[in-house]
């Protein structure tokens, strides 16, 4: 069997508004969280009180995320902007 190379260059990786992208998804998750607040007896009655705690470990997390992400787009910004060295 022969170990396959590409064919063509891959192509860069597309930029975007991570920051706001990664805050846009903490922000939904803790909504979610707090929409299903009201109905926590609900859920512990049927077992799926893990629902309401997913919710809140997703927006826990996304506030780790918009930390790193917003260090990393403050990495790379310092690094366009620094003097390239002749």
């Amino acid at each position: 069997m022969a170990k396959w190379t590409p064919k063509h260059e891959a192509p860069e990786p597309l930029e975007g508004p991570v920051v706001a992208t990664i805050t846009g998804g903490t922000i939904l998750w803790f909504v979610l969280f707090l929409v299903q607040l009201p109905f926590y007896g609900w859920f512990d009655d049927h077992g799926h009180t893990w629902w309401v705690w997913t919710c809140l470990a997703g927006a826990g997390l996304g506030l780790i995320g918009i930390w790193y992400v917003r260090g990393r787009d403050a990495a790379l910004k310092r690094a366009a902007s620094a003097p390239t060295p002749d």
